[in-house]
């Protein structure tokens, strides 16, 4: 039993920021500047999934650092928005190449640059240390920080709600 009280049948695409949602909102700094992020694997075992059971999956971050792109091309993730700096514009674009509509879209942000996004998609996801703005618009707060299991949480319950969940597919990477 799903605890997002939303219709996840009609979903057909994931779509996630980074900083804040799939790794934590500190990051250590590289002696060149470059900040150095943590990711979660579970998070990525359910985003390489649900590619293949057809599902789009993206980023959308106004980060802009090759380590990032490399580890979600890796997973497979199709559309990979970095250094986004109105996340509406991307988002408008996603819709337009996926053609999907908003309602078939969950996304999960953390804070303000994330906010004009989930107030357009079908089922907009907060972490629970989320910044208060945005905890208030969301239409489910997980109860994972971020950078602790958030696309997990929401890939996997999508799925089970459309018995997707242990298919074939589950047993590899």
């Amino acid at each position: 039993m799903s605890s997002i009280n939303y219709d996840l049948k009609k979903i057909k695409a994931f779509l996630f920021d980074v900083d804040g949602v799939l790794s934590k909102d500190v990051v250590s700094l590289h002696p060149n500047g470059e900040p150095m992020r943590t990711v979660n694997i579970k998070d990525g075992y359910a985003m390489q999934l649900a590619v293949k059971h057809g599902y789009h999956v993206g980023i959308i971050t106004g980060g802009n650092t090759e380590a990032v792109k490399v580890r979600f091309d890796r997973l497979g993730v199709q559309h990979i928005y970095m250094a986004s700096s109105v996340k509406k514009h991307d988002f408008q674009d996603f819709l337009n190449k996926s053609g999907l509509s908003a309602d078939e879209v969950i996304y999960a942000g953390d804070d303000i640059p994330d906010y004009e996004v989930m107030k357009r998609v079908g089922l907009s996801v907060a972490p629970a240390d989320a910044a208060p703005e945005i905890k208030a618009i969301a239409k489910y707060i997980s109860h994972k920080d971020g950078g602790e299991g958030i696309a997990r949480d929401v890939i996997e319950q999508t799925m089970k709600a459309q018995g997707k969940w242990m298919g074939e597919e589950a047993f590899g990477w």
